[in-house]
């Protein structure tokens, strides 16, 4: 077989990890490492030679000192050789290299480029905008409520991602990366981002463009102190294989995330060869992609290669990558557990001094040193970088290999030397106590419980817990909105009905709105949906909504996303002035799926409401259709948008237009289309209570599913129609959006949706200025629509002035 001989570009602790287990290899005889550090020259390697007189930059003059050499195999180590295209200089010039084209470096060299390929190929992410004007990007930043990440878009030594604590922080570091420069031209461009929480995880993949093979997933630790505080750096330690990582789990990223990617780079014909790291977040809807790095990750690497078994080769592995056979090499890990300590410069990642002497003592055995920010000079070992050395031990339990690690740390000693001292803490804390229910009272471990069967009574106790208070801020007279009784109690005479009103309910749901939620991972605004379909139903009738009921059904309980919706619930409660006096939570694993790792679909839930209103006595039922007449005057009121309908039909126009729910949204530059379309149903009752007690409302009908067409009629006489006339109120630009892109018909718009009317109310033409003074001074924005006119056909609603929709 062909001997290897390789170039090496950086000088790193990855690469000094690189030299060192390519020096293993019985088919590598020379690695020439540019330019190399204090370890790669002194650390024992006996094929390893550093090159100080050749830039790593200067592609022409690596590859003519490699033709020189008679190298055959180039690794670059860092990205930014990567994103500068050493690939094509290497193809140029004959050689192979480890490593992607210039083309596919962009899924690191552009966190924007990345995202939206991540949109494209539906590959799981966090909500984002990304911005190349700072003003829209602070006016983004003060807009949201949620917290978020703030990334310099292009290569910034891993230090161009910041986390604010505060909307102050987050607006001090755009400003930093997009007008100080702080990372320079990386950060010409930012990406803001949803803060996402779970735990994390590194995977790092080997592929030839087709076939991945990846190493165990590893946990790093960013932050520079301990507990996760301060700023963020390259990375100050790491271990693996983690717990949270199950089989199960990594088969779902391989499925769902890691093949997707490189299917997707190899279509859009930037096939992906070389090592792709994948950072994740492992959050409770599932794993979520943070960012793609296209070359190994450092403490990373340092940590995964020496799990390797001796049987593996890694210079055939990356041979197998550039030749497109890696399907024929087996990639064979030790059953063993590896953790990385990394210490760094007094200072780092802010300013640190160079040219301190290091002291290395005697390690472990089993421990080795990778040097990094380290560099000989006049025979003397010295500081040269942040992240200067670090300390890596396997073991066969992990606290073995922490303990081991820790020690190997200590045996280095240099001015300001800081490292972190809680290596491995996610892992090694203790595991949470077991629910109540968990655990059978006989202790038998093949008793069965209800939590084995998947559902926890302590989530809904807990959830409970969480929204008794909001339960309690809906409270009304009559109705003091205390829950968990075995049912809602409502007093008509302490809510003012001292003779017997007319009992009115109304049940109904969100509907297919819910996909869109679920991938927003936002649930507050649904909740107010819920209530407005059903008190919006009560109040066209003239009554008055008095209590409410929610049922949330769902496969998995979780708390955080239950309160979130009850949240929503009471919110609308209170907007409509009714109590909510009780609702059924109902775990379901046997229907649903169960939340579990391989099934993305196992958080999602439905919910229904259902609301008891009351009409006075001696007040008319509305609508009173034989006092309508030819001639009475049809109002509108404006609607918020969508509000719960047409939703099915509305992300089929998505899939059509090639949009997600994360990218801006084409009839507004302020909002992503997720944010647009999870607008809340307008609750309409307040305002329309108040003109409806003075008698004057003939009938009023709540722009439903079925749009004006179907919904209008449903007030009227069978001898009267509403003929509206489309010139009198503007369409939202949602809806002129959703024609365009969908190439929906006129009818068709107004059999789906509400076209921004969500109530139409009829009155005698003598009580419509009274009417339409009354409904804007309670803050509604009133269109008189049209009048209604004898019926010829069977059509009960009539629109004219179509034109001014297109």
């Amino acid at each position: 077989m062909e001997d290897i001989r390789v170039l090496l570009v950086g000088n790193g602790g990855r690469e000094h990890a690189l030299a060192w287990k390519l020096n293993q290899s019985s088919r590598v005889k020379k690695i020439f490492v540019v330019p190399g550090n204090g370890g790669t020259v002194a650390g024992g390697l006996d094929k390893v030679e550093n090159v100080s007189n050749v830039p790593a930059e200067d592609f022409d003059a690596l590859m003519a000192f490699a033709k020189e050499k008679e190298v055959n195999l180039v690794v670059p180590g860092p990205e930014a050789p990567l994103v500068a295209g050493i690939e094509g200089a290497c193809k140029a010039a004959g050689l192979r290299c480890f490593g992607p084209s210039k083309r596919a470096a962009r899924m690191e060299g552009s966190k924007t480029f990345a995202k939206d390929f991540m949109v494209r190929h539906k590959i799981p992410t966090a909500a984002f905008r990304n911005f190349n004007d700072y003003e829209k990007a602070k006016l983004y930043l003060e807009s949201v409520t949620h917290d978020v990440v703030i990334k310099a878009s292009g290569i910034a030594a891993g230090k161009g991602v910041i986390i604010p604590a505060t909307k102050e922080e987050g607006l001090e570091a755009v400003k930093d990366i997009m007008l100080k420069k702080e990372f320079g031209a990386a950060g010409d461009e930012v990406v803001i981002e949803e803060f996402l929480v779970g735990e994390e995880l590194s995977i790092l993949s080997f592929s030839d463009g087709y076939t991945v093979k990846s190493l165990p997933a590893a946990q790093d630790h960013k932050q520079v102190f301990d507990n996760d505080q301060g700023p963020m750096t390259g990375g100050m330690g790491c271990y693996a294989p983690t717990k949270v990582a199950t089989p199960e789990l990594v088969d779902e990223i391989h499925r769902t995330i890691i093949q997707p990617s490189i299917d997707g780079m190899r279509k859009e014909r930037m096939p992906f060869v070389g090592l792709l790291f994948t950072g994740l977040m492992i959050t409770k809807s599932g794993p979520k992609v943070l960012e793609y790095n296209v070359r190994f990750g450092d403490p990373e690497t340092q940590t995964l290669l020496p799990l390797l078994s001796s049987e593996t080769d890694l210079a055939e592995i990356m041979l197998a990558c550039t030749e497109h056979w890696l399907d024929a090499v087996e990639l064979k890990i030790d059953s063993k557990f590896s953790a990385t300590v990394v210490a760094c410069a007094g200072g780092y990642p802010g300013p640190y001094v160079r040219g301190d002497e290091i002291q290395l003592g005697e390690p472990p055995a089993g421990t080795v040193i990778f040097h990094a920010g380290t560099t000989i000079s006049f025979d003397t070992l010295k500081t040269s970088g942040g992240r200067i050395i670090a300390a890596n031990s396997t073991g066969a339990t992990l606290t073995e290999a922490i303990e081991s690690a820790y020690q190997g740390i200590s045996t280095i000693k240099f001015s300001g030397m800081h490292y972190r001292k809680d290596i491995g803490h996610r892992a090694l804390k203790a595991p949470p106590p077991s629910e109540p229910n968990d655990i059978p009272a006989s202790g038998d471990p093949n008793a069965l419980t209800y939590a084995s069967a998947g559902v926890s009574i302590s989530s809904g106790n807990e959830l409970v817990k969480r929204i008794i208070p909001l339960v309690k801020s809906t409270a009304r007279p009559g109705a003091d909105a205390t829950i968990g009784g075995f049912g809602g109690v409502v007093d008509l005479q302490a809510a003012g009905y001292y003779r017997p009103p007319l009992i009115i309910g109304a049940i109904d749901g969100v509907g297919t709105k819910l996909n869109i939620a679920h991938e927003m991972n936002k649930h507050d605004t649904v909740g107010i949906d819920c209530v407005a379909m059903n008190v919006n139903d009560l109040v066209v009738q003239g009554a008055e909504a008095l209590f409410f009921l929610d049922c949330y059904t769902c496969g998995k309980l979780d708390v955080d996303v239950a309160a979130a919706f009850v949240t929503g619930v009471a919110r609308g409660c209170i907007e409509a002035g009714c109590a909510l006096v009780g609702g059924e939570t109902s775990e379901m694993p046997g229907l649903f799926g169960a939340g579990t790792a391989i099934q993305n679909d196992g958080g999602k839930y439905d919910a229904v409401g259902a609301a008891v209103g009351a009409l006075p006595h001696g007040h008319k039922l509305l609508p009173d259709k034989d006092s309508m007449l030819a001639g009475d005057v049809v109002l509108g009121l404006a609607s918020n948008g969508c509000h719960s309908n047409g939703f099915s039909l509305i992300r089929k126009i998505l899939q059509r237009a090639q949009l997600t729910v994360h990218d801006a949204a084409p009839w507004d530059p302020t909002a992503s289309v997720g944010e647009s379309l999870l607008t809340p149903t307008r609750i309409y009752v307040k305002p329309l209570l108040r003109v409806a007690s003075h008698g004057v409302v003939k009938g009023m009908s709540h722009i439903t599913g079925g749009g004006l067409l179907e919904n209008v009629p449903r007030m009227l006489p069978d001898h009267l129609a509403a003929e509206l006339d489309a010139r009198r109120w503007a369409l939202p630009a949602v809806f002129r959006w959703l024609q365009s892109a969908g190439a929906l018909e006129d009818m068709e718009l107004a059999r789906v949706f509400n076209a921004g009317l969500g109530m139409v109310l009829v009155v005698a033409e003598t009580d419509a200025v009274p009417t339409i003074m009354a409904l804007e001074d309670a803050g509604e924005t009133v269109f008189e629509v049209g009048r209604l006119v004898p019926r010829t056909s069977q059509e009960g609603c009539l629109l004219s002035g179509l034109e001014a929709w297109r």
